[in-house]
């Protein structure tokens, strides 16, 4: 028969489980440690871009406090979207020794075929951070506002062009899609250009080549700082301090639209729960570091570290949102 917590002893009772589950999660992660001599941390995209310097930073952090005995050593693995890096991560099936990065093209390359890598092929270990979108245009640009954006995509989605990064599907195109179904207009009919890179994007609206640009905040950054691009809104949940404080969010603006760059921490399939928890327990202490807490407020990025069980339930939840969405698209196949 099931124990009754006697009132009186309730916060007792609590405070014991909480401890309890609080020591468990370290001695499951003093169960197991890295027992090779390195440890092979993935990125599936080339030196220099986005997963690569966070992947960079974690490894710096990790082996300047000494929370890996072992080497870290980074591991370029591009091509074929995220689909190279993670088919080597796997081929070290349960392996501790060997992690990776990934980030939200992750869930639209599933849902949209061109990855067979979904949630169930990979073993999550935390989300590092999330990075909301900003819709930006030149200083002189006819759109003079939010406001005046989402009145002309209702009006005719197809009468602004628009540069993103990446493929069809992405945490950009789906900012834009999202925003254009807000306002009411019709996002099949969306003029949308696709670079490469967000230095390519950019390029492209600051030459005037198109309408507007659709990107990471922390891409936008500089260019706004400079004076060469304004920002019209951002995909954040709430307003962002410091370069981006007097921005409105879409909420505010009265489009619910909230779409973030995430970028986590994963592991192949069938690691075990003290390799999990060892990893958890490295990476919520480098996040408590104080060069990348700086790291955060230069890019103004949201903090938000989720673990194991969390980072799965959002990539769950995340992936039947984008379902959605890419089917309105014309995306799903």
């Amino acid at each position: 028969m099931m124990g009754r917590i006697v009132p009186g002893k309730r916060c007792l009772v609590t405070a014991l489980m909480a401890w309890g589950a609080l020591t468990c999660g370290y001695c499951a992660a003093a169960d197991w440690k890295p027992d090779k001599r390195v440890v092979e941390v993935v990125v599936p995209n080339v030196p220099g871009g986005g997963n690569d310097r966070i992947v960079r930073l974690v490894i710096k952090i990790a082996q300047e406090r000494r929370l890996v005995d072992a080497i870290m050593n980074v591991v370029n693995k591009p091509g074929a979207g995220t689909v190279m890096g993670l088919t080597y991560l796997n081929q070290h099936q349960g392996d501790g020794n060997y992690i990776g990065i990934i980030s939200a093209t992750f869930t639209g390359d599933y849902v949209t075929g061109r990855s067979t890598f979904g949630p169930g092929d990979i073993t999550p270990i935390a989300q590092l951070f999330s990075e909301s979108v900003a819709f930006a245009v030149k200083p002189d640009s006819g759109i003079k506002s939010a406001q005046d954006l989402l009145a002309r995509l209702k009006a005719d989605s197809a009468s602004i062009s628009t540069s993103i990064a990446g493929g069809a599907g992405n945490h950009n195109h789906i900012a834009l899609a999202l925003v254009a179904r807000a306002a009411g207009g019709d996002v099949r009919k969306l003029k949308i250009v696709r670079f490469n890179g967000g230095a390519e994007s950019i390029t492209a609206a600051l030459g005037g080549h198109v309408d507007m640009v659709v990107t990471p905040t922390a891409t936008a950054l500089p260019h706004v700082q400079g004076g060469r691009l304004r920002l019209l809104a951002i995909t954040a949940p709430r307003r962002v301090p410091g370069a981006y404080a007097s921005v409105p969010t879409w909420k505010d603006l009265g489009a619910n639209v909230v779409v973030a760059n995430w970028r986590a921490i994963v592991g192949p399939r069938g690691m075990t729960g003290p390799q999990v928890a060892f990893w958890e327990n490295v990476l919520s202490r480098v996040v408590q570091d104080g060069e990348w807490k700086q790291m955060l407020e230069r890019d103004s990025l949201e903090g938000d570290f989720l673990k194991s069980g969390e980072t799965r339930a959002q990539l769950t939840a995340e992936l039947e949102e984008l379902k959605t969405i890419m089917g309105e698209l014309g995306l799903v196949k």
